[in-house]
């Protein structure tokens, strides 16, 4: 599989619907449910001024946020309760849903895209926007 945004290939982003992916390989990501999650994303883009990186919306269930950092840079640090990490520290698989960029791809939609090859939120921003907001 392979999609292309405006020039920019990954290989993890399905052509069409959506697919788990395995967290830790190409990123890692944290999920936080519900209007906390929209605020959290809300306040990374004023934080960054513009587009945090890729970040994933569920339109059901939770309502959980996804924001796609790092692969190996949500383990070890102390988030905040409401936040759910998703990483391949040892013993531990998680997978996260990643929908295509375009076409019917609910419960899930792209809050923001991912707009080049490598570029992800910045863990240490959404670290403190996290605490800042949550606590």
């Amino acid at each position: 599989m392979n999609a292309t945004n405006g020039g920019v290939t990954a290989d993890w982003i399905p052509e069409y619907g959506f697919h788990l992916r395995k967290a830790g390989v190409q990123f890692d990501a944290i999920r936080v449910d519900g209007d906390a999650g929209r605020r959290l994303a809300d306040l990374m883009e004023e934080l960054v001024g513009g587009e945090p990186g890729p970040v994933v919306s569920e339109s059901n269930g939770r309502r959980g946020v996804y924001f796609l950092v790092p692969p190996g840079s949500t383990a070890g640090r102390p988030w905040p309760r409401e936040v759910t990490t998703f990483n391949s520290a040892t013993g531990r698989i998680s997978y996260v849903p990643v929908p295509a960029l375009g076409g019917d791809t609910w419960p899930l939609m792209w809050r923001y895209p991912p707009t080049r090859a490598g570029r992800f939120v910045h863990t240490l921003i959404l670290f403190n926007a996290a605490y800042a907001l949550l606590s």
